[in-house]
């Protein structure tokens, strides 16, 4: 499930959830008018470890952008001509890196308490994952110094949100140890659309074609180094599009926490081949309304008392 604060752990495992696929960060930062202190970082992870068990939490590390601007950053998206273009999420950790380490160290402390593992979001180059992966490494040097027990071996993985991630999948797959493709951002910077702006926003499409490709794209190449992929953002909650995404090879979703038990149903409910022909069919449509349309129609035919006429 995807979470944005501690409190919201116990209802998203209460719903069936097998796991933290998501845990979003930025509350800290959002929630006062200073920067939180490592502390602050530790203490909200320890929440989440203690109450997920040995279930796995993917803690996600900053991802502020201009939709979600701290205070005590605001100057800097101010000055930016085009903040959804700008010093964001991975770049603004790289350029903080006092604070970026802070973080980091919260998380390896808190890794003794649980299933944890490291997600990069909005990495658009292999030098910007192994640059943040070079400071794990130095943030894990002082750690051993001082003598502080941390989970050496935690999986270091990265959002595919970029066409470019997607270009160099093959290349990404080698040196991470996971992907979570983040639809929200892929569709907007593929479709060259901000989704919150009403004006254009018939053009954000989850099941244009190009999107669907790129999607197989990062699974194919992480097929191909067995490397676990998992989808996020709104188009994973959608139900019409589960049959899709499970069909295309997927097995792992993160999703609101209100989505996981209508969406379990309907995998359970769904034999892999149907998925797969649903997936082949679908993927050979040009349009994305004549996509989102068969996918509707299809999981309306499969699934008729779950989806009970609506329209999703």
């Amino acid at each position: 499930g995807n979470i944005e604060f501690p409190e919201e752990v116990g209802p998203c495992m209460q719903r069936g959830a097998d796991g933290i696929g998501l845990y979003r960060t930025e509350f800290l930062f959002l929630s006062g008018n200073r920067e939180p202190s490592e502390q602050d970082h530790y203490e909200a992870y320890c929440r989440v470890l203690d109450a997920c068990g040995e279930s796995p939490v993917v803690i996600r590390t900053l991802d502020i952008g201009a939709d979600k601007v701290p205070q005590l950053l605001q100057s800097q998206f101010e000055e930016s001509p085009n903040p959804m273009l700008g010093l964001r999420s991975i770049r603004l950790s790289l350029q903080s890196t006092p604070m970026f380490k802070r973080q980091l160290r919260a998380i390896l402390r808190a890794s003794v308490r649980g299933n944890v593992r490291i997600m990069f979001p909005l990495v658009s180059s292999l030098l910007e994952f192994r640059q943040a992966k070079m400071i794990l490494m130095d943030v894990m040097e002082d750690l051993e110094e001082e003598g502080v027990p941390f989970q050496r071996n935690l999986p270091v993985g990265m959002m595919v949100e970029v066409p470019s991630a997607v270009i160099l999948a093959e290349e990404f797959a080698k040196e991470v140890d996971f992907f979570s493709i983040g639809t929200n951002d892929l569709i907007q910077y593929t479709l060259a659309c901000d989704r919150s702006d009403p004006t254009v926003a018939g053009l954000y499409r989850a099941g244009d074609p190009s999107i669907l490709r790129l999607i197989r794209m990062v699974l194919g190449a992480a097929a191909r180094h067995r490397k676990p992929v998992t989808v996020c953002g709104q188009m994973s909650s959608e139900p019409r599009f589960v049959p899709l995404l499970l069909g295309m090879g997927l097995r792992s979703l993160s999703v609101t926490p209100q989505s996981i038990p209508l969406l379990k149903e309907i995998i359970r409910s769904l034999p892999i081949s149907e998925a797969e022909r649903i997936a082949q069919h679908a993927c050979q449509l040009d349009l994305a309304r004549d996509v989102e349309h068969y996918l509707q129609g299809e999981l309306s035919r499969l699934c008729p008392d779950l989806v009970n006429g609506n329209d999703f």
